[in-house]
């Protein structure tokens, strides 16, 4: 079971190499870090060398929970053994209800320039750990975009105010929020006590009650935190805000495999190394 935190934590990004090759930037998933119930891994992809990036992610499985992909520049192609070809370009996003079993590719889809994004992995509850697979992908311009005189607020999953994200998620309740703040500014949105919550700043620095959080930091707030105890720094700031419920249950990880008990693990296995991993064909909505 997962309690909500009684301390801050600031973790730092541990390079690590994922796909076939390609170096990311791993904050949850990490010994500092091993999971922020309901989520598994946040992985941040960043390099403009094509040398770095170009042999991308080739098929691999997934099961037992949900990821979320955001790109920021450049462009990924995605595969899937439901049948789903999409293209992600700079501002589009991703949701992929992995449930059963997934087999997919993400690959770079450019010989050169910035290629930038995140992807989320979130756990599911043991009643939907073996749910039929799904897949939602949206271009830039269909998440809404809130702008005031301190921030710019790009609305990825959840809602605020009278704005609705395009992808909802009806089993963790997960809000996915881009932030840009202004330099010396604060930014403010109410979130449910009981969730997990965390800020991932990928680009400028800041301060959180008082204590400097530089680039590439994610910041796990405690049950008493509020996102407005952030300040960006005299660059600005730009982060994700990030929040779900827990799902408090046993984790069981193995690779790309989250299930509830060794058992599980063992049968996914062996269900990937026998052609039998793949047992639902999704629909797009």
């Amino acid at each position: 079971m997962n309690a909500i935190s009684t301390r801050t934590r600031f973790i730092p990004a541990m390079a690590t190499a994922e796909g076939a090759g390609v170096t990311v930037h791993r904050t949850i998933g990490t010994p500092a870090l091993r999971n922020y119930d309901p989520f598994m891994l946040l992985d941040n992809f960043n390099s403009d060398n094509p040398d770095e990036y170009i042999a991308g992610f080739p098929s691999h499985p997934h099961r037992g929970f949900n990821t979320f992909t955001y790109m920021l520049d450049g462009h990924l192609e995605h595969q899937d053994s439901m049948g789903n070809t999409g293209r992600l370009g700079p501002g589009a996003a991703q949701w992929m209800k992995a449930g059963s079993g997934v087999i997919h590719s993400e690959m770079p889809k450019q010989e050169q320039g910035l290629m930038r994004g995140l992807q989320l992995w979130i756990n599911l509850p043991s009643a939907n750990k073996m749910d039929p697979p799904e897949y939602q992908e949206y271009a830039a311009e269909a998440f809404p975009v809130i702008e005031t005189n301190d921030y710019r607020l790009k609305l990825l999953i959840g809602q605020r105010g009278d704005a609705h994200a395009p992808i909802v998620d009806d089993i963790t309740r997960v809000s996915y929020f881009d932030v840009q703040l202004k330099a010396g500014k604060h930014f403010h949105h109410p979130l449910p006590a009981e969730h997990h919550t965390f800020l991932y700043l990928f680009e400028g620095d800041g301060r959180f009650k008082g204590k400097r959080a530089p680039l590439n930091t994610l910041i796990a707030f405690s049950g008493e935190d509020t996102i407005s105890d952030f300040i960006a720094g005299e660059q600005g700031a730009r982060f994700v805000l990030i929040s779900g419920r827990p799902v408090n249950e046993s984790i069981v990880q193995y690779g790309p495999f989250v299930m509830n008990t060794r058992e599980e693990i063992e049968q996914a296995i062996h269900d990937y190394q026998t052609n039998h991993f793949v047992r639902d064909r999704a629909w797009i909505k």
